[in-house]
């Protein structure tokens, strides 16, 4: 009997979900569409140096979607699904301090954390999860009325979630249980035609919109599903005309002409979709909801802890010269801000100590029998080593709240007078039935294998530096 892999289930069930969501959002697959004209154009344009980030065929195929869910047992519960697909759950983060505007979630990425598991395919679900505990967002009677309305509906039906449970323990499926498992697992993440109960909908998007798509409704969905572009600003262009309403900016790094690092990203706006709406007296009527866009991205360069706390004190300076600016554009401002404080190259990046880096021998290196020197950076300049960047592979929580708040239908309530709820990686993890990893500390690991095997491979004794 054949079976599925996890790796193979992981590229199907992408697949399928970016045609589902296709199907349910045409101007998705006008996204996807731009991408892949933009794609190719910037590899003809640049060749072998536009994949240096990843291969054309990774980055083409590549796919990250998010979802929201409302309570730890339904985030215990998903955790398991995307176990099936050997993803982990990765990085902690807050979008409730992140965001001006009422985004009461945390939330973690699932996602492969082997290298050869990216490289076959990187699929990553941003999941969030609502914190009805936090009272500047939810009084005591709504939060009540809120957890006894989550704990009465089921997200994913346990014939899924066995089938989860021996893909994660087996590594793979037969070849029947595995088209069964995708098919409850896409199904679990369509958008349902069940009506939505107006009056309680209503009742949580006055606080949060965010809340309301979690919490207001019966199920689940895929909120956004974003494919890979080498070339973001143009694909921002090419969207604008076609006529596709863009949200206002481009989040994260600014373009310059310096090292892409971490992570760009943009969205067309959410659009109202037609949705059966519960009345009151128990009739129905036609109505609108407005939850769900398109976002793409275009990713760079894994940074160090040093190297993403730069990031951050970068970004305050543009804040500050933003405010104190007001008519300049502040992706002028961030630009400037890029060119006197990040380093210009990859070379110096490495050297401060500001990025990842994988290391491999180069294949023309000195055969002339001079001893190779025990110091990376030599290695790398003297032409015995190698450096391959290492692709950012998770998210920011400032740009994906940046994102949230862009397509939200009004900016909600908080009390900001009430002590907000405590949530860290130890608590999602406790929620989660395993432990929220660090992305840092993977890099660093992916970093150090690459150093051991050069050191072994020269003969030098000792750690490299």
């Amino acid at each position: 009997m054949s079976t599925i892999s996890q790796w193979q289930l992981r590229a199907a069930f992408a697949a399928r979900l970016s045609e589902m969501y296709g199907q349910e959002v045409p101007a998705y697959t006008t996204l996807v569409d731009v991408s892949r004209e933009v794609n190719a154009d910037v590899l003809r344009a640049r060749g072998a140096d536009a994949e240096r980030l990843g291969s054309i065929g990774r980055v083409t195929a590549e796919r990250h979607g998010a979802i929201r869910v409302g309570t730890p047992r339904e985030l215990h519960q998903v955790a398991r699904v995307f176990a099936a697909l050997g993803m982990h759950p990765v990085g902690f983060y807050d979008l409730r301090e992140a965001a001006a505007s009422a985004v009461p979630v945390v939330s973690t990425a699932f996602r492969p954390i082997d290298g050869e598991e990216l490289a076959r395919n990187p699929f990553r679900v941003f999941t969030s999860m609502l914190t009805p505990a936090d009272p500047r967002f939810f009084d005591a009677d709504l939060r009540s009325r809120l957890e006894n309305f989550l704990a009465g509906r089921e997200l994913f039906p346990p014939e899924l979630l066995a089938l989860a449970d021996r893909s994660e323990a087996d590594r793979e499926l037969p070849a029947d249980d595995a088209e069964r498992f995708l098919q409850l697992a896409v199904a679990a993440f369509e958008l349902s035609s069940e009506p939505v109960d107006k009056a309680w909908y209503e009742t949580l998007e006055r606080i949060s919109a965010v809340a309301a798509d979690i919490g207001g409704v019966r199920s689940t969905h895929i909120n956004h599903l974003t494919p890979r572009v080498l070339d973001i600003d143009e694909l921002y262009r090419r969207m604008t005309e076609r006529g596709i309403e863009m949200i206002d900016t481009i989040q994260g790094p600014p373009a310059w002409k310096g090292p892409d690092v971490l992570l760009r990203q943009t969205s067309f706006r959410a659009l109202a979709e037609p949705r059966a709406m519960r009345l009151a007296d128990g009739g129905v009527e036609d109505g609108a909801l407005r939850v769900r866009f398109g976002e793409v991205e275009a990713r760079g360069i894994a940074l160090t802890r040093e190297g993403r706390a730069l990031y951050d004190e970068l970004l305050g300076r543009v804040d500050e010269q933003a405010s104190l600016n007001p008519s300049e554009a502040r992706s002028d401002i961030a630009r400037g801000v890029w060119e006197r404080h990040m380093p210009a190259g990859e070379q110096e990046l490495a050297a401060k100590g500001l990025a990842y880096f994988s290391y491999r021998l180069a294949d023309e290196r000195p055969r002339d029998g001079s001893k190779p020197p025990t110091g990376i950076s030599q290695l790398v300049q003297q032409g015995w080593v190698h450096a391959e960047p290492i692709v950012y592979e998770d998210f920011l929580p400032r740009s994906a709240a940046g994102i949230f708040q862009s397509n939200l239908s009004g900016e909600g309530t908080r009390d900001n007078d009430q002590q907000g709820t405590a949530y860290d990686a130890g608590r999602l993890s406790g929620a989660i039935g395993r432990e929220v990893l660090d992305p840092f500390d993977l890099y660093a690991q992916q970093q150090d294998r690459s150093l051991a095997r050069v050191a072994r491979e020269l003969g030098i004794t000792g750690t490299l530096r």
